[in-house]
């Protein structure tokens, strides 16, 4: 009876945090477990390492939001590749994905650069489906790159290092980037627009304007695997050089804005952990009882072969990422299907992977993908035309999903030839 009551909760909207929690309280209950171990498996959660780097790379990302970081970055972008065919095109493939990796939500993507974006391609002469298509699909094209905060998330919930799920996530991003590009150029060759590459005698203002910011990568990536700094270091001393970059060296950003920014940026980081917390109570009842194994013996009747059950868990994943946010996603379906997958090899790192694109792609997959309806919002279209729009971006992502499925050895040789 108490579980049917937590069920109607959540049908009419009860915040995912109480419905996870109050379902682990009452499992426990059910067999004779004291509840208490719930909170102890929340608190148990703040002792785990790798944790502190979520909220320093979330506010770091939210300071690059509200600066002008996204004008300059497209500003150097079109300087080093407007000459190529369809080279604006190119420019916001790359932006976004830059963008994305250090803000973690398609949504700020989307919002911060589709007003500097579509009136920039439509005057460019791309078709106005091709812009919005490219601009809907791209908001989320960054989550295979570090510091991509699902990445981390993943990582805290599987147990799994994280400077190794940085590794396994470069070529599988790039590739996706990389065909995106290509339609891009295809695209762009047939458009008679003036050139939108920046003269180079322009190159030494743009650099000048730009040069503070583009050491993020080196810093991030040079001081992770250069053996300088672990993860909870770099992103510490990413939102360090982000605020003296963003406040006081471009005063982009207000000093009495940071308070109030700073607040924004761990609401959102609250709201991660307490889903964490109580997802991680809910998944050790689910060990306790065996669920995980039995699942695993369920389906291995049926399904003996990887590669089908790879297929099969593609499908769920799209599905789960047209429906939920990347966040909940992660840790209410990946302690669930780690077990799973170890039974039939694969692993945690390939896994993280197809778990990550899954959701990036079902971002855009209709009907309810959430990037689609933040178009339609942002751009004061009908959802149905982002459908249209979005399809053969849609299908080169689903190309690259199953590349990067069924060769393995993308997510995982840079993981044994460096890590």
């Amino acid at each position: 009876m108490s579980k049917l009551l937590i069920i109607c909760f959540a049908l009419i909207g009860t915040p995912l945090f109480i419905v996870i929690a109050a379902l682990a309280l009452v499992s426990f209950a059910a067999v004779d477990i004291d509840p208490s171990v719930v909170i102890i498996e929340m608190t148990r959660l703040g002792d785990t390492p790798l944790l502190v780097s979520l909220p320093l790379f979330i506010f770091a990302g939210t300071l690059l939001s509200e600066s002008g970081a996204p004008g300059r970055i497209l500003t150097v972008s079109r300087l080093l590749l407007g000459w190529l065919p369809g080279g604006l095109a190119v420019v916001s493939l790359i932006v976004c994905a830059v963008f994305t990796a250090f803000t973690g939500a398609s949504g700020v993507t989307i919002f911060a650069l589709g007003g500097l974006l579509l009136p920039a391609l439509i005057a460019d002469g791309y078709r106005e489906r091709f812009s919005l298509g490219l601009i809907t699909s791209s908001g989320s094209l960054g989550l295979l790159f570090p510091p991509s905060l699902p990445l981390i998330l993943y990582g805290v919930v599987s147990e799994t290092r994280i400077d190794h799920l940085f590794l396994a996530g470069l070529l599988p991003g790039l590739l996706m980037l990389l065909l995106l590009c290509g339609y891009a150029i295809a695209s762009g060759a047939a458009i008679t627009g003036g050139s939108t590459a920046i003269p180079w005698r322009e190159a030494g203002r743009v650099l000048r304007e730009t040069i503070w910011e583009l050491p993020l990568p080196v810093i991030i990536l040079g001081g992770i695997y250069g053996g300088f700094l672990v993860v909870g270091e770099a992103a510490a001393v990413t939102a360090l050089y982000v605020l003296i970059v963003e406040v006081f060296i471009y005063r982009d950003i207000a000093l009495s804005r940071v308070p109030a920014i700073m607040g924004r940026s761990m609401m959102l980081f609250g709201g991660i952990m307490v889903i964490l917390a109580a997802s991680m109570a809910s998944t050790n009842f689910l060990i306790d009882q065996q669920v995980p194994s039995r699942l695993f013996a369920f389906i291995n009747a049926y399904i003996d072969n990887k590669y089908t059950f790879l297929l099969l868990l593609n499908i769920f994943l799209l599905i789960v990422g047209s429906i939920l946010d990347i966040f909940s996603a992660l840790v209410l379906v990946v302690p669930l299907i780690l077990p799973i997958a170890a039974g039939y090899d694969v692993s945690p790192l390939h896994l993280g992977i197809i778990f990550l694109t899954n959701l990036q792609i079902g971002y855009c997959t209709p009907p309810v993908g959430l990037n689609l309806f933040l178009a339609s919002y942002r751009f004061k279209r009908p959802v149905v035309e982002l459908y249209r729009a979005t399809l053969p971006f849609l299908g080169l992502l689903l190309l690259t999903l199953l590349l990067i499925t069924y060769f393995p050895w993308l997510s995982l040789i840079l993981v044994d030839r460096l890590g």
